[in-house]
């Protein structure tokens, strides 16, 4: 017997249309709403700055810091880049956090150096702060801070602590009124008193030893009714000099 073979039809299945399917018009939509969303962030004026609000300055004017500001969009700020720039341009500003008060707000806060003695240079005068930052010319010298005069461009940190603590000791401790400290160089510093005589300290050896040889000096040795004809006090080295030796 023949068999008979039978031909398979296959139903072939019509696309769907692209518009009618859902998947497609949610990804539109998204698509939509991203694309709104980018815009009100980044080009709508909703975010652009508007304000800038400085605290903390007092010897820097609010108007030059807010003038070195570029108003655009707060969220493309670099607030690090600005703390940067505001540092390098005023140095009478310390330190500076920059932070932003959506929607439109900058909120500056600023910390300016406070002088703690006067470096004298070529004649001119400059405050001085705890970290021995240089940071303002003045015009004159003030009569109530310590005067420290160099011919360097710059003290440091370790050499300005060793200098106001030999201005605390002889002023506070002491009572020895003087009129400036001379860095003569690194192991020797001049302090020059108001009656004429002179103090030498090695700021490279160890400032406690000879600050205490210096007061028992001056009270066992050489009271105030006897220093009309003192020259100096050398406490340089291991031997105290005292010039004249007659004293």
């Amino acid at each position: 017997m023949r068999k008979h073979r039978y031909k398979k039809f296959y139903r072939i299945k019509r696309k769907k249309s692209l518009l009618k399917n859902k998947f497609f018009w949610l990804g539109f939509l998204f698509l939509i709403a991203l694309g709104a969303l980018f815009y009100a962030v980044f080009f709508s004026s909703f975010f652009q700055i508007r304000e800038i609000r400085i605290s903390g300055n007092q010897g820097v004017p609010t108007e030059e810091i807010v003038s070195s500001f570029s108003r655009g969009n707060i969220l493309l700020v670099d607030t690090k880049e600005i703390n940067r720039a505001i540092l390098e341009k005023f140095p009478k500003i310390a330190k500076v956090n920059t932070k932003r008060g959506f929607p439109d707000a900058l909120i500056v806060q600023i910390e300016e150096r406070k002088p703690v003695a006067v470096f004298s240079r070529d004649g001119d005068y400059f405050f001085i702060d705890i970290e021995g930052v240089i940071f303002e010319k003045i015009s004159e010298k003030p009569s109530n801070m310590l005067v420290i005069k160099s011919e360097r461009d710059s003290i440091g940190k370790e050499m300005l602590d060793k200098i106001l603590k030999i201005n605390s000791k002889l002023k506070d401790d002491l009572g020895i009124p003087f009129e400036e400290i001379l860095i003569v160089s690194d192991e020797r510093l001049n302090v020059k008193t108001l009656d004429g005589w002179e103090i030498y300290f090695n700021p490279k050896g160890n400032l406690d030893w000879q600050l205490e040889e210096l007061a028992i000096v001056l009270k066992e040795r050489i009271p105030p009714k006897n220093r009309g004809n003192l020259k100096y006090i050398d406490l340089r080295f291991e031997k105290i000099f005292i010039f004249p030796e007659t004293i």
